[in-house]
């Protein structure tokens, strides 16, 4: 196919509604402080994880007994454990199972929550009350101790810490799609579309899960910190990931009896976790701020 001038400027004009909202939303993400704060911390989060581990100056699982317990130095930047290993080179590797349990535990919670928030809201009636009082149930507990409770009947694991989280962190994705649904449902269009003959499964597919997925999307931004801090949690307890992996809960766990001489063992993965943290929830108050039609307008 050959391009002209105004084949061109037709894919232009066509497109030009999509560029100007992606250009509005930049200026909105721009204008808020708190979405980039965030976004460069997560970014620079993310960049570590990928890449950190490939230069690391030392093997985050070696002991090294003749070098344990030493403090911060040029040597050792963030000093060494009771095993001699080289505290900064965990930090950094440690990084990525984070990255590992923040992606697949969003995957796993928004993906259940979304669909069965979707189904409720969408049939209402019957469907709607064993959903909601099953997410109910799963509400009635708190997060963590629910999350204590599938990590110990699991045994501690990097994937059954993956499994306790997501099964305990749904329920507010479902609560959001749930609520959306019942409203995109009564909308016109979709009465339109019912005429014209679409089926349930295509209506639901096509038009209500899309409408769904923006609440959902900043929520999840919201509980990535919070993912970070359950899985820190389980790991802290003994119930998480099991050692030597390098996870930051675990590694903060083993200076505990340290903690007065050597304190530095336990203080810069517990920095770590504060600092990630904060970017996730800077970086989702942004998107919500960003997301608000009052701001939009």
């Amino acid at each position: 196919m050959i391009l002209t001038k105004e084949k061109v400027s037709e894919f232009i004009e066509k497109r030009k509604p999509i560029f100007e909202d992606w250009r509005h939303t930049f200026f909105l993400w721009r204008r808020t402080k708190l979405a980039v704060i965030g976004t460069i911390i997560v970014f620079v989060f993310v960049i570590i994880a990928i890449f950190g581990p490939l230069f690391v100056p030392y093997n985050p699982l070696l002991q090294n007994m003749a070098e344990r317990l030493q403090p911060p130095s040029f040597q050792h930047f963030f000093g060494t454990d009771q095993f001699g290993r080289d505290i900064f080179s965990r930090v950094i590797s440690g990084s990525m199972i984070e990255v590992e349990i923040i992606l697949i535990v969003s995957i796993i919670s928004g993906g259940i929550g979304l669909f069965l928030g979707v189904i409720a809201g969408y049939f209402g009636k019957v469907v709607d009350e064993v959903l909601m009082r099953a997410t109910d149930m799963f509400l009635a507990f708190p997060s963590l101790i629910l999350a204590m409770a599938f990590a110990a009947m699991l045994g501690p694991s990097l994937v059954n810490t993956i499994i306790a989280i997501s099964l305990v962190g749904w329920t507010v994705f479902a609560r959001l799609a749930r609520a959306e649904a019942m409203k995109v449902k009564n909308q016109p269009y979709i009465e339109a579309i019912k005429a014209l003959g679409a089926g349930k499964a295509r209506i639901i597919t096509l038009h209500v899960t899309p409408m769904c997925i923006s609440p959902v999307l900043v929520q999840l931004t919201l509980r990535m910190g919070t993912v970070i801090l359950t899985a820190a949690s389980l790991g802290f307890l003994g119930l998480g990931v099991r050692p030597p992996l390098p996870e930051w809960g675990a590694m903060v766990s083993d200076g505990r009896s340290f903690l007065l001489d050597q304190w530095w063992i336990s203080t810069f993965p517990g920095i770590a976790i504060a600092v990630v943290v904060l970017g996730f929830n800077l970086l989702g108050d942004g998107l919500r701020d960003i997301m608000d039609p009052r701001l939009r307008r």
